[in-house]
């Protein structure tokens, strides 16, 4: 080996090694900035949005809000700088790996596959895949999706899943990919798609928010199962402690009945729409007993 081929290889070893250690500091991170990065989305009603106001606010982002209260607690700081940092589907993972954001408040799955790329605090929801069109088009299952253009989300588990439905059943669906999910809705919307892929919560919070609600109607059928979970880094055990130990608390204390009260059972930003989503028995299950399995047969 020469002694160039001898640098580069010690040049990557440190810097894998370096990488390793900002991965698992992120309270270190914290304590020496004075500041936490949270992602956050723009248009996932009611989890993490843009109100009538620009403000981010949603049922995720409280939950959020509370564990930087813990991690204040934990690093004795009275005051941490909270720098909010808009994030997509396709570019929420990226901006975790590479430490712009240190958590991630939004409605993102927690999957197996995902967990080789960082870490997921305990489930925060559970919801389904299934897909929404026009009342008048009588889209009741996959199957009468044969030959027709679906649309949904970049960088989703429910694009993803729509593929594999597409490839399983040789239905022939050309699936558009959209930037979010309000590029999404908007597309079905305007007729160039017939139908949209993505969890059924987020579903119902567009068609309650759509200019009218009555058109639309939500398949019957779950496709997957997506339990959602707060993103952090890869391998940072002392952060992840905090953090799920903030969301246990809540439930615990039941101070989660609250949160979810005021995000699913009553009117919420922009237009003061009532979702009306009582817990399901999933999530019930979870803050009974919690975890942070991105195993859809735990749910």
């Amino acid at each position: 080996m020469t002694r160039v081929s001898i640098l580069i290889v010690a040049l990557f070893v440190a810097g894998a090694v370096c990488g390793t250690a900002s991965a698992q500091d992120t309270l270190k991170k914290i304590k020496d900035t004075g500041t936490i990065t949270l992602g956050h989305r723009d248009s996932s009603i009611p989890f993490s949005y843009y109100d009538d106001k620009q403000q981010v606010v949603g049922y995720a982002m409280d939950i959020c809000y509370k564990v930087v209260d813990a991690i204040k607690a934990e690093l004795k700081m009275p005051k941490i700088d909270i720098k909010l940092n808009p994030v997509t589907s396709a570019t929420r993972i990226p901006l975790m790996a590479n430490g712009t954001i240190d958590l991630e408040c939004g409605s993102t799955t927690n999957n197996l596959e995902r967990q080789k790329q960082v870490w997921f605090a305990t489930t925060h929801f559970v919801t389904a895949n299934r897909f929404v069109s026009r009342k008048s088009a009588n889209l009741k299952t996959v199957n009468d999706l044969k030959g027709k253009t679906v649309v949904s989300t970049s960088g989703t588990t429910n694009i993803k899943n729509a593929n594999e439905i597409n490839v399983a059943k040789k239905l022939g669906m050309n699936i558009i990919a959209a930037k979010d999910h309000a590029e999404s809705f908007l597309t079905m919307e305007t007729g160039r798609a017939v139908a949209f892929f993505m969890d059924d919560i987020l579903l119902y919070s567009l068609v309650a928010n759509s200019k009218k609600p009555s058109e639309w109607v939500i398949s019957a059928d779950a496709l997957t199962v997506e339990p959602y979970g707060i993103m952090m880094r890869k391998d940072d055990v002392a952060f992840k402690k905090v953090v799920n130990g903030t969301i246990n608390n809540l439930y615990k204390s039941g101070e989660i009945n609250k949160i979810y009260g005021k995000w699913f059972l009553k009117p919420v930003p922009p237009k003061g729409i009532n979702l009306n989503v009582p817990m399901g028995a999933s999530f019930k299950k979870v803050v009974a007993k919690p975890t942070d399995s991105g195993d859809p047969k735990d749910y």
